[in-house]
């Protein structure tokens, strides 16, 4: 399989024995949602997952999510409030308890922010309000346009204000500072603007460990990131799809399109992508998927996708393994689909310090399909070939050697990726020896077929790639 699985820990998975069958089943990322952890349980947690990941391969990847400035309900006088349609209602920023007159928003800036016209959502969308004026109280009047019943706790958008709150939270540096101490690969933003949110984080992260050096997810889930997509993808490492704030804060039908946009756009760039939120939401309570399911899995294969990610399905569900083996499936019998390889290249110019490599990649991969070669084989300081590879998704299956496990783990989140920890490979030109015998022990590759190396030659001097290599197990 070349299109990773990215799975949510959670009461559900967080056993030794869950842990270990989802390895089993395919997962390649276990994803952290900070949202949810608890800090101390959290460092117990990560150190049995670490050791069962290393009784295997030792290349699956630990992704922690941060929750970001989410904006909530508080307390609900008696668990639960009706709104009715057309009613008015005040509301206020901060903490209280809410009732029919008055509802307390997790914002303190929510009266200056948000201005008179402008749509509040509650529950997933699922009431909505207008805002009609702002008193000399700092209360906000609002009309219910779409009524329900609202419990605690319930999520807040504001899709059409633009919000003045900084993209870390107190929480979120708290849950950073614990990410840098158990060595997390990735790092996940959430509610993106810009990319100033961006080189923020990166900023933090630095400032809390020189040696600890995650990639950084954009989480795409507002207008405003929409809007500045090209900037994103730029000063990311990768992105996510996060469907459900999306298609709140957004109009759900523009959702797919979005989709499609985002992976369109950042795979040329080496930036890998996740598609997320209820791919298999229904296996939350039953054993199969339904058909839109399986055919959602699929055309995010199709579209390109780097890695699809379960989060209820695997933290809270009733069968998080058949979730993962679901998918698994789902994933191999989409990737015989021929137009899921061979992407177009992205040509940044000939006079750019990647130009060489960059077009000795590509002849790699178009060697790879004309000659129906097994395997791409490279050794790799940054991951910069790995990655260019990845993003031209060529037929022949990647394989990766580094002297870093942190590398290899970083890596296991793109597509096609399977990467070994070789500290003993030396700098030298007869490498591809030990290469090919650590897959044949491995049972990747078989005695007459064809592989391709790309490499950087003199390989001593540590050059960028520049020479590929066509040899015959």
């Amino acid at each position: 399989m070349k299109t990773k699985i990215v799975a949510t820990l959670g009461p559900a998975s967080s056993s030794p024995d869950k842990m270990e069958a989802l390895i089993k089943a395919g997962v390649d990322v276990f994803r952290i949602n900070f949202s949810h952890a608890d800090p101390e349980a959290l460092i117990s947690q990560i150190k049995t997952l670490r050791e069962i990941i290393n009784r295997y391969h030792g290349r699956c990847a630990i992704l922690g999510d941060l929750q970001g400035p989410k904006i909530r309900i508080g307390e609900v006088k008696g668990n639960a409030v009706k709104l009715e349609p057309n009613m008015q209602i005040r509301l206020a920023g901060g903490n209280g308890i809410s009732d029919e007159s008055l509802l307390w928003i997790s914002y303190n800036e929510l009266s200056k922010d948000v201005k008179p016209g402008e749509t509040i959502l509650l529950d997933d969308g699922k009431l909505s309000l207008k805002v009609e004026s702002r008193t000399e109280e700092g209360f906000l009047m609002a009309r219910v346009l779409v009524g329900g019943i609202l419990t605690h706790r319930k999520g807040v958008n504001l899709p059409e204000s633009r919000l003045t709150v900084p993209s870390l939270t107190e929480k979120d540096h708290a849950d950073l500072k614990l990410a840098s101490q158990l060595e997390l690969d990735w790092i996940a933003l959430s509610f993106v603007r810009s990319a100033k949110d961006i080189t923020e984080l990166r900023k933090e992260i630095r400032r809390l460990s020189r040696n600890w050096n995650p990639g950084i997810i954009a989480k795409i889930e507002k207008p405003e990131a929409v809007k500045n997509l090209d900037e994103i993808i730029e000063v990311a490492d990768a992105l996510m799809v996060a469907r459900g704030d999306l298609g709140v804060e957004m109009p759900f039908e523009q959702v797919p399109a979005i989709q499609k946009t985002i992976i369109r756009k950042a795979v040329p760039m080496c930036k890998p992508v996740i598609v997320a939120t209820q791919m298999l939401e229904g296996m939350l309570t039953n054993t199969r998927p339904t058909r839109a399911e399986i055919n959602d899995v699929a055309n995010s294969v199709m579209d390109g996708a780097d890695a699809l990610m379960l989060s209820g399905e695997t933290s809270t569900g009733q069968y998080p393994v058949e979730a993962v083996e679901a998918m698994s499936r789902i994933i191999a019998e989409t990737e015989k689909f021929p137009e899921t390889y061979h992407r177009p290249q992205f040509h940044p110019g000939t006079k750019t310090s990647r130009a060489v490599s960059d077009a000795i990649i590509g002849a790699a991969v178009d060697l790879s399909m004309q000659l129906e070669a097994k395997a791409l084989l490279t050794y790799t300081l940054t991951g910069y070939t790995a990655r260019k590879l990845s993003s031209l998704r060529p037929f022949a299956p990647i394989f990766i050697f580094a002297k870093s496990l942190r590398l290899i783990r970083r890596l296991n989140l793109h597509w096609g990726i399977t990467g070994f920890v070789q500290k003993n490979l030396h700098y030298t030109d007869d490498n591809l020896g030990q290469m090919l015998a650590l897959l044949l022990r491995e049972q990747q590759v078989q005695k007459g077929d064809v592989v391709i190396k790309i490499a950087g030659f003199p390989m001593k001097e540590k050059v960028k790639s520049n020479m590929v290599v066509v040899s015959r197990v």
